[in-house]
């Protein structure tokens, strides 16, 4: 299914944003991991804007093709998905190729995609830090490899990292990810600094815990593992850190990511931004 072109339609999948200025209109973007949970959030705000989205990540193709149907039409702007392998460095360079063949040159780039394992240093398996090494960080790397130089040479261009929270400290258990995330940061202030004379802005935003359906099927797991409520794992275990006591949403990491690239954010350039409910403030 790579590079395929899908023009607008529809389908229901998270709630469409309230109308608003299309300050994005003509501009160009890709998000990584974007086929659900944050991602799509991102790409919903993005395009709700009146930017033009790519989509990337895994799911069934029917499912996809729907989703893409559903943004286009609800937003008016051209939606494709692109299927490159991230792990890849060759298919992510390519994923920016093809974007821009398709749809123009790229303006904008969220490199969202990641994935976690959780467990002790010792007992980790040395398959899953190179996993996510892969994804994670060095993906981010081919990705603004591929984008920048031409970013710059029409001095405009917006690079969004979604790092985490675990970007700006740690938790036990999750080397590789916590290990990942502080490069996302360092990698964005290297980004930002040498692209600074040039109109291109890259930034992190480090979100807390967000629902999403993969924490909610969490949750609930653990609940059933530890035999209490699902409301004793929200507060005790995934919001034990997070002062608010509430999930972020993705409506609001979708506008902070928007905000970023919006032109009122033209100054706002190697920062790691904590959407984390006050956990980094501890």
């Amino acid at each position: 299914m790579t590079g395929t072109m899908i023009a607008p339609a529809g389908l229901a999948a998270a709630a469409a944003p309230p109308a608003m200025a299309r300050e994005l209109e003509g501009r160009v973007a890709i998000v990584t991991g974007s086929t659900g949970g944050i991602g799509l959030g991102i790409a919903e705000a993005l395009a709700a804007r009146g930017a033009a989205v790519a989509l990337n990540g895994l799911g069934d193709a029917e499912e996809i093709a729907a989703t893409c149907r559903r943004l286009g039409e609800a937003h008016d702007v051209p939606v494709r998905y692109d299927d490159a392998d991230l792990r890849q460095p060759e298919a992510v360079a390519a994923l920016v190729e093809r974007t821009r063949r398709a749809m123009g040159q790229v303006d904008i780039l969220v490199n969202n995609a990641g994935i976690q394992h959780v467990a002790p240093l010792e007992e980790f398996p040395p398959e899953k830090w190179d996993a996510i090494l892969a994804l994670n960080l060095s993906a981010v790397f081919h990705a603004t490899r591929a984008a920048i130089g031409p970013m710059k040479q029409r001095r405009w261009g917006r690079i969004v990292n979604i790092a985490s929270a675990h970007g700006l400290v740690a938790s036990p258990f999750k080397s590789a990810y916590v290990a990942a995330k502080h490069g996302v940061v360092g990698l964005t202030k290297v980004a930002a600094l040498e692209a600074a004379e040039s109109g291109v802005t890259c930034n992190a935003v480090c979100p807390g815990y967000v629902w999403t359906p993969l924490v909610a099927g969490q949750v609930a797991q653990q609940a059933a593992a530890h035999g209490l409520s699902e409301e004793e794992v929200v507060r005790k275990v995934f919001l034990a850190e997070q002062p608010t006591r509430r999930f972020a949403t993705v409506e609001e990491i979708g506008a902070t990511v928007a905000f970023l690239c919006s032109p009122g954010a033209a100054s706002i350039t190697g920062t790691a931004l904590p959407v984390d409910g006050g956990w980094t403030a501890h």
